[in-house]
């Protein structure tokens, strides 16, 4: 369950890399499987592929009445230039992850900041294609939101079925790193 009532989210990185996937898929399974209310917004850059790309994610037990948020609580960043455009949303005492293969720790001592070697797992078990999905597997992990089976049940509904194999495990990686640090004192 979540620890508050409300959370907002924002994932950010660049165009082929799944951002607004991560954040459907944690929506979906919040409002279908958890009986959540939730609102999705994204945004692309001019590109097609390798261009800038955000999503927000809003996660509520009550409805939501706006859909705009000034301040998220939680912020994951794929790419250096998404982190350097949007590090300045992250409320203090937010939370910051972050992909060390890709963006560089920050010096923000007011967010706690997290590090998910997302895409050198996703590269592991076969594609850095599915390094969004261990991000995901790492949030549910972290936040608790929906049950790791019903995550992985929605991945199945959004995922074409040449990838979803590979989507499923870098998923079960990342929740399988968020329980590791968290049984660490992380």
């Amino acid at each position: 369950m979540m620890r508050q009532d409300r959370v907002a989210l924002q994932f950010c990185g660049f165009g082929g890399q799944g951002i607004v996937l991560l954040s459907v898929v944690l929506g979906t399974a919040a409002v279908t499987r958890a009986g959540l209310y939730a609102v999705q917004t994204q945004s692309y850059g001019s590109e097609a592929r390798g261009g800038e790309c955000q999503a927000e994610l809003i996660l509520s037990k009550d409805p939501i009445r706006a859909p705009l948020i000034d301040r998220v609580d939680i912020l994951v960043a794929m790419s250096q230039l998404a982190l350097n455009r949007y590090l300045g949303r992250l409320r203090a005492g937010g939370t910051l992850i972050i992909d060390p293969e890709l963006v560089q720790v920050p010096d923000r001592a007011d967010v706690r900041i997290l590090l998910v070697p997302a895409t050198e797992i996703a590269s592991r078990i076969g594609g850095r294609i599915a390094a969004n999905m261990v991000m995901l597997g790492f949030l549910q992990g972290v936040m608790g939101v929906v049950s790791e089976e019903d995550l992985l049940d929605t991945i199945r509904d959004h995922v074409p079925h040449k990838y979803l194999e590979l989507n499923l495990e870098a998923a079960r990686q990342g929740i399988a790193l968020a329980r590791a640090q968290r049984v660490q004192g992380e």
